[in-house]
């Protein structure tokens, strides 16, 4: 047996015995790259991946195109990774999901969904085309939300690399109330400015905390 060999037998066992919640979401990452990578460390791979989708949830979502650029990933794991997040999809959304979005009430109701039972502070961003279609639902940034600027550039990367016509942000507030703050404010503005240029609407900004939300567009947060 050999040096990686019994690293990877020591984290199956640690999924095994202890659970996912054991599991930082690299090593998540690391162990399902095993059955894709046989004979190499995957460990880099895994933190390439979180390094450029931001996390565990943004590399689920992406497809294998996207995937494929990071170096390590070939594609059986590109692959692999992209079946999973559309397994994960398909058994955890429920049939309005795939309905047109042309309401806050709507978005609200799927980030609700989404981020009810959330303990960490995240942001996701809801990407549309013309039609209200949902082309992608996805996490963008996680942690303190004072919105950041690499938090401005994901989300500008992810609207365009997803082709959408229109988006819905939505961020949680774990130990709080569904009422925008002055932050909330301010990241909405700096969101709006910088999808305006390239033709691109943010139409709601969604606040979810306590089983309950708040869309910023309907309480009078302009999103012009």
């Amino acid at each position: 047996m050999g040096l990686h060999d019994g690293h990877r037998a020591r984290k199956k066992k640690q999924f095994l015995e202890q659970g996912l919640e054991s599991m930082a979401d690299h090593e998540v990452l690391e162990l399902l790259l095993y059955y894709a990578i046989p004979r190499r460390d995957t460990n880099e791979t895994a933190h390439r991946l979180m390094e450029v989708f931001g996390s565990l949830e943004g590399v689920l979502q992406s497809d294998a195109a996207e995937l494929s650029r990071v170096p390590g990933v070939g594609e059986h794991a590109a692959v692999l990774l992209t079946l999973l997040g559309a397994v994960c999809r398909r058994t955890a959304l429920e049939p309005e999901f795939s309905d047109p979005i042309r309401t806050g009430e709507q978005a609200g109701r799927c980030f609700l969904r989404i981020m009810g039972e959330e303990k960490r502070e995240v942001l996701y961003l809801m990407c549309l085309d013309g039609k209200g279609k949902q082309l992608s639902c996805r996490m963008v940034a996680m942690g303190g939300l004072h919105l950041t600027e690499i938090s401005v550039r994901r989300v500008v990367d992810t609207a365009l690399r997803t082709g959408a016509s229109a988006v819905v942000l939505a961020h949680n507030h774990p130990s709080g109330v569904a009422l925008p703050s002055r932050a909330d404010q301010i990241m909405t503005r700096q969101v709006a400015d910088a999808l305006r240029p390239l033709g691109i609407r943010l139409i709601d900004h969604i606040v979810v905390a306590d089983g309950d939300f708040v869309s910023m567009a309907a309480s009078g947060t302009s999103m012009d």
